[in-house]
């Protein structure tokens, strides 16, 4: 059994760096300082606040939850909630536009790197708007049902956004 600080350190460090943050970064989204960011990482830190630790984790979409330890089985409605990702994802890119953007288009572009011209608008509105827990929810999802690698993923939303010119923090 791991204590919860290791475990905190554990998901902030592969949190950020598959996002392709620097822990300067991470802390100038959070609000904290750098050197917190790396005590959190190393697991050295000897008092992080609930307020800290909950604004380090939305910043990179996660979130905090108190548990009775369990195995956590594999059943049909937790493997649908993850397959949801995607379609939240293209609603939420299509709020806005006349002609939405399907799921499928979403993993195509997400896995590819390269949106139909169509649909750049959608993927603009997704990487700078949706809540980086959605982004989260949709990288996890295409990780499980493709096997692109959780950092592949980020790079190209990074990528994309860079191409997109989006001003959102995360990405710069």
């Amino acid at each position: 059994m791991s204590s919860p600080i290791y475990e905190l350190s554990a998901a902030v460090r592969t949190r950020r760096s598959d996002m392709g943050l620097t822990q300067m970064a991470l802390a100038a989204l959070s609000g904290l300082s750098r050197a917190t960011v790396n005590q959190v990482e190393k697991g050295t830190i000897k008092d992080l606040s609930l307020t800290r630790a909950t604004r380090l984790l939305e910043a990179i979409g996660l979130s905090m939850a108190v548990a009775t330890p369990r195995p956590r089985p594999q059943n049909r409605e937790s493997a649908k909630q993850k397959s949801d990702a995607l379609d939240i994802a293209a609603r939420t890119a299509s709020v806005s536009h006349k002609t939405p953007v399907s799921a499928h288009h979403l993993r195509e572009v997400l896995s590819t790197g390269t949106p139909a011209r169509a649909f750049l608008p959608h993927v603009y509105a997704l990487l700078d708007e949706a809540p980086v827990s959605l982004l989260a929810s949709v990288v996890e999802q295409l990780h499980l049902e493709n096997g692109i690698e959780r950092a592949q993923i980020w790079k190209r939303m990074r990528e994309l956004a860079h191409q997109l010119d989006s001003r959102r923090e995360i990405w710069r």
